[in-house]
């Protein structure tokens, strides 16, 4: 059956998204996020130190989604976990949304930088909060919401008696409405892009300083949470991922870490390069902060790892290429998932762990979903293999839908 939330009437599907880029657990409320390791810091292996609990989300060959729906007085994220084979879920987890969480720009309120208001919020007149919305870089935004086992989502709360104050919180599935974990009290904040930590032991977000700078802040889920200062900020316009052992953050636009945790490809403006090296310390993607970047040529929209030198593009022509990491040349031949003459395009969500396949939404250009708030309209998902040959396949279930977020394929 389809959750009793109704999908919001004038949200723009992330499927359906204007290509305007440029050249089920039991209990899961009772489960505890991923515990802390024992061993020494590595910051060079990636998410790959934390010990995760076993559940579907996190068990391998799991493919994650994300949809937002809303009720007359209730909205919340529906996080599900699938067989990549059958699409069938195999568990469920349900964030609600507090009434002060931003997950929506509209008159009247502050106008906040949230990947939240990607997956819930956009709307003809109030469009995505960052500048692009391709699902090549929206999904990557959604996924950073959550801890690496899907226990614990970050919002941006609007203060309710103070328009221009904006704080950082986060929700655990399975809570009540009005659980929401609220880490800041403080007058005139300003702290916007909340993300989890890979453990959620704690929340990330950018904010402004009291010297007028702007930087990357954490606050610990547990104790005082206190501010702790990461690093330099661009400002909220670009969104944070938070990764690695210990954990920093990158500030920039479709991120994704390399399998062996050595290199990610980002994308912020004025930096030139899709490739770069990890670093030690948090801060934005700029010109200075960028190492040994690699151009991947003729790339528009980064989809995902097919190895640790290897890097899968939606490319400038609409097909999609895998390209060499090191040389930022295409390593194989263009994949083309429509023809030249079928009037619609091919977006990349997420690669598999075994880098042979792919999952694309076709859609129609430009197109938005239709007013009717109790519309269903079914998406053309689907399975394509990373080496060009082989068979495509349909990916089918009523749960999914034009609103569905691809986070993961572990």
């Amino acid at each position: 059956m389809r959750s009793g939330l109704t999908v919001k009437a004038a949200v723009v599907p992330l499927a359906l998204a204007v290509l305007s880029v440029q050249g089920c657990s039991a209990q899961p409320g009772e489960e505890e996020p991923a515990a802390k390791s024992s061993g020494p810091a590595a910051p060079f292996l990636g998410n790959r130190g934390y010990a995760l609990p076993d559940t579907p989300f996190t068990r391998d060959d799991s493919v994650v989604t994300a949809t937002c729906g809303m009720g007359a007085r209730y909205a919340a994220v529906t996080v599900r976990a699938w067989d990549p084979e059958t699409w069938q879920p195999r568990a469920e987890r349900t964030f609600p949304i507090p009434g002060d969480a931003a997950f929506t720009n509209h008159a009247g309120a502050k106008k906040v930088n949230s990947p939240l208001v990607d997956l819930c919020g956009m709307n003809a007149d109030n469009p995505s909060p960052y500048k692009v919305a391709t699902l090549e870089y929206m999904a990557p935004r959604v996924r950073a919401l959550f801890d690496l086992a899907f226990t614990r989502m970050a919002v941006v709360l609007r203060d309710p008696g103070n328009t221009a104050d904006s704080r950082v919180g986060y929700v655990v599935s399975g809570a009540d409405l009005d659980e929401v974990e609220r880490l800041s009290g403080a007058p005139g904040a300003d702290e916007q892009n909340a993300v989890m930590s890979p453990d959620g032991r704690s929340v990330w977000f950018t904010y402004a300083a009291k010297d007028g700078g702007q930087r990357i802040g954490s606050r610990s889920t547990e104790g005082s949470h206190d501010l702790s200062d990461e690093g330099p900020a661009a400002g909220h316009d670009l969104p944070l991922t938070v990764m690695g052992k210990p954990p920093r953050a990158v500030q920039a636009d479709t991120v994704h870490l390399a399998p062996g945790g050595r290199r990610l490809t980002a994308k912020a403006p004025k930096v030139f390069g899709n490739v770069f090296d990890t670093w030690k310390s948090s801060g934005a993607l700029t010109s200075r902060s960028a190492h040994r970047a690699t151009l991947l040529s003729g790339c528009v929209g980064v989809v995902g790892w097919t190895g640790d030198d290897r890097v899968l593009c939606r490319t400038s022509t609409g097909t999609f290429r895998v390209m060499d990491a090191r040389t930022g040349r295409a390593s194989g031949a263009p994949i083309s998932v429509v023809g030249p003459h079928d009037g619609r395009v091919a977006e990349g969500m997420l690669v598999s762990p075994d880098g042979k396949r792919f999952l694309v939404a076709v859609h129609e250009p430009n197109a938005r979903r239709s007013d009717d708030a109790y519309a269903y309209r079914k998406p053309d998902f689907r399975v394509v293999p990373t080496t060009g040959s082989g068979e495509t396949t349909g990916v089918v279930n009523d749960l999914l839908d034009t609103y569905t977020v691809f986070l993961t394929w572990s």
